[in-house]
């Protein structure tokens, strides 16, 4: 295992490599491994697919790394293919998981999500297309989605049912429940999905809200089951273990739900005891002014920095955060206290051991499990030898050292 924190070359230790004490959680690092949806689970079980994924992950060194959405019950998944937690028979499935990624030197998590009006679709790579009758012939008959107001939330979409308040607070003991099963599979951190367009982040905009009870109207009242939901996992999830909450701190283009919004939220999610505010955007849109979020270099970091200076509240920034030093200078810079990454790591999976090397960390391969670490290290001693130089012999006793590695 990676048991212990990288040290700098020159005494100064990059924050991106600086521990992170969360309560009670250590974090080597400030590097997360996002959630990833795969679409490869079977009744919500993860496959091998999912350790070979999130072990890759975890050996490449990031500091936590996250098991991709886990839909709190059925219904709420957005695909039959869809990750899943909510029965008690997905807990000894996760246990393995959780032990592999902590046996690789990670810190495991898992978010727990909802789709709403956005479940019973297709998979990714089927633009999420809603399920028809006729899918059932391949075992893919749709379901009823839910939502705060029974509104479609994008064309070609039936109309989903609307929730009612027993119904709501159904919801709200099902993430409390999911929440407890994740405790009971291993995992140290847990995220509150709020955003995308998902059922959280449904009722939050006025896109997809036009109740008139105590869940709609004004944004205390939208702002209502983010509340109750934080509220009911903070009371189950173990008391020194993170939670966070996952944010659009935008919605898409021509939304109504914005930063000052998403500010206002985040403090009362931290006076409930969230962590850290997962700050990502879009998912809904409408015919609104408000203009589509550029997707450049570090796009969500404005939001971030809003929403912890703003609201108090420790934050997380995602969005094209790809190079080392733009990495070390939004931490440097105040805007989050941990940078997540997706892409990036499903490209470089050794993206955290590489950022090290940049960053002048003295020990990079300590980030990894010491299996690799060790063979690393004695690679680069190897090559940093005299007798690697043109024309040199080499001397008594090197042979055995070269021919060990």
């Amino acid at each position: 295992m990676a048991d212990q924190v990288a040290a700098p070359r020159d005494g100064t230790t990059p924050l991106l490599f600086s521990p992170l004490l969360i309560r009670g959680v250590l974090l080597k690092n400030r590097i997360m491994a996002s959630p990833m949806c795969q679409y490869l689970s079977v009744d919500g079980h993860p496959q091998d697919w999912h350790h070979a994924h999130l072990g890759r992950l975890a050996i490449g060194g990031a500091g936590l790394v996250f098991h991709e959405e886990a839909a709190v019950e059925a219904r709420g998944r957005k695909t039959y293919d869809c990750a899943g937690i909510w029965s008690d028979d997905h807990i000894s499935s996760y246990r393995r998981l959780t032990a592999l990624v902590r046996q690789c030197g990670a810190v495991p998590a898992i978010q727990l999500g909802h789709a709403g009006a956005k479940a019973s679709s297709h998979g990714a790579m089927h633009d999420w297309a809603a399920l028809r009758p006729q899918d059932a012939q391949d075992g893919l008959a749709p379901w009823d989605a839910v939502s705060p107001s029974g509104i479609a939330t994008g064309r070609n979409r039936p109309a989903p049912v609307e929730l009612s308040i027993a119904d709501i607070a159904g919801i709200v003991d099902a993430w409390a429940a999911a929440a407890r099963r994740a405790d009971a599979a291993g995992f140290d951190v847990v995220e509150i999905h709020g955003a995308h367009g998902y059922l959280i982040h449904q009722f939050l905009s006025p896109l997809t809200n036009r109740r008139s009870d105590r869940y709609g109207g004004a944004r205390a009242n939208r702002m209502r089951l983010a509340l109750e939901i934080a509220e009911a996992v903070r009371a189950v999830w173990p008391k020194e273990k993170p939670l966070f909450f996952r944010v659009s701190a935008l919605d898409g283009k021509g939304g109504l739900w914005d930063l000052d919004d998403t500010v206002a939220l985040a403090a009362e999610l931290g006076r409930l005891g969230i962590d850290a505010i997962d700050c990502s955007s879009g998912g809904l849109s409408g015919p609104s002014s408000m203009p589509l979020v550029p997707r450049v270099p570090g796009y969500h970091l404005p939001y971030a920095r809003a929403v912890r200076e703003g609201a108090g509240v420790a934050t997380i920034a995602v969005g094209l955060i790809t190079r080392p030093q733009q990495a070390e200078a939004a931490l440097r810079d105040g805007n989050a206290d941990i940078i997540a990454m997706a892409r990036t790591l499903m490209e470089e999976g050794d993206w955290p051991v590489k950022a090290a090397h940049a960053l002048n960390v003295a020990d990079p391969y300590g980030l990894m499990p010491e299996s690799y670490a060790f063979r690393l290290r004695r690679r680069d001693e190897i090559a940093a030898l005299p007798v690697n130089a043109p024309g040199a012999e080499i001397p008594a006793g090197m042979v055995e050292l070269i021919e060990s590695t």
